[in-house]
């Protein structure tokens, strides 16, 4: 069924759920929760879009049985920890081939997929400040890739300030390969308002951190290869682990602490994300978050 015209602004959505179908299907149900949520608030009252909607509503269900016994789909603070997890998988991984100059369609895309999944953490509720600083970036980084290799520029890698990029319609489809893009963006898509003369606030880009490890290519969800120009794979970084705090070794409850139940599902949120970091081979990120939740079920303060 045809997207109608009122909906375009979640056909990327859609096409990154069609494009995780069957390697990330917990991946592809939140991209369509999140278009389904984001649809009903755009037209939902027009006969197409109504149409439109309740097939997806329709394909929700069905994908929701059959991953009954996903507990990223059944429990939402899981699903919250798997998302999040993959989208900062596969920004680090288009972060780490930028900072290295490797310029590529693959690492453009996994730039604007991730600013996506950053996008469609928000069924879960809030973004935080850094997954609202990476999403940002993200697009940005995509966008000004894209057009600087559309026309015949090198990009400058890392974290630079630059002048908001515009994104093509097309941005993105098929894998986002610059020379099927338009030559002419239209002014409509979305770029970096609110900041004096279009400027991405630089100083902050330049304080984002890179887990040790975590951006070896080999590691990355979306399996993404690297192109048939560039042979050679980076070798994957040596993972350095975070030191143990020492006082969370007594593992014993202080005395007189009393944990709310707002402590015990922080506690559980800090264990689940540990779990699915632990997917990706993310030891570092997996030992933060169990000293986390140690810490506030021992003390009863983060």
């Amino acid at each position: 069924m045809a997207l109608p015209p009122q909906l375009k602004p979640i056909q990327h959505y859609l096409r990154t759920a069609q494009e995780h179908e069957k390697r990330e299907p917990v991946v592809a149900y939140y991209c369509r929760l999140y278009a389904m949520q984001t649809g009903m608030k755009l037209d939902s009252k027009t006969p197409e879009c109504r149409k439109f909607l309740v097939k997806l509503m329709d394909q929700l269900e069905m994908m929701k049985k059959e991953l009954s016994d996903n507990e990223s789909i059944t429990q939402e603070i899981v699903g919250n920890a798997h998302i999040e997890n993959y989208a900062l998988k596969m920004f680090l991984y288009a972060d780490s081939e930028d900072r290295s100059g490797r310029f590529h369609k693959n690492m453009i895309k996994s730039f604007y997929t991730s600013s996506l999944l950053f996008d469609v953490l928000n069924v879960f509720g809030e973004l935080s400040d850094e997954n609202i600083q990476h999403r940002k970036y993200a697009k940005w980084k995509a966008a000004y890739i894209h057009n600087c290799l559309k026309n015949g520029e090198t990009p400058q890698p890392g974290p630079i300030g630059m002048e908001g990029e515009a994104y093509d319609d097309e941005f993105g489809a098929e894998g986002g390969d610059p020379s099927e893009a338009p030559h002419n963006p239209p002014q409509s898509q979305p770029s970096f308002h609110g900041h004096p003369s279009n400027q991405p606030p630089a100083s902050n880009f330049s304080n984002i951190q890179i887990p040790p490890g975590s951006h070896a290519p080999a590691n990355t969800p979306a399996e993404i290869p690297h192109p048939e120009a560039q042979p050679v794979k980076p070798v994957p970084v040596p993972r350095s682990m975070p030191v143990v705090d020492p006082s969370l070794l007594n593992n014993t409850q202080e005395g007189d602490v009393r944990l709310t139940a707002e402590d015990f599902t922080r506690a559980q949120k800090y264990c689940k994300y540990a779990g699915s970091a632990l997917q990706y081979e993310d030891v570092g990120t997996a030992i933060q978050n169990l000293q986390k939740a140690l810490k506030l079920l021992t003390t009863g303060k983060e």
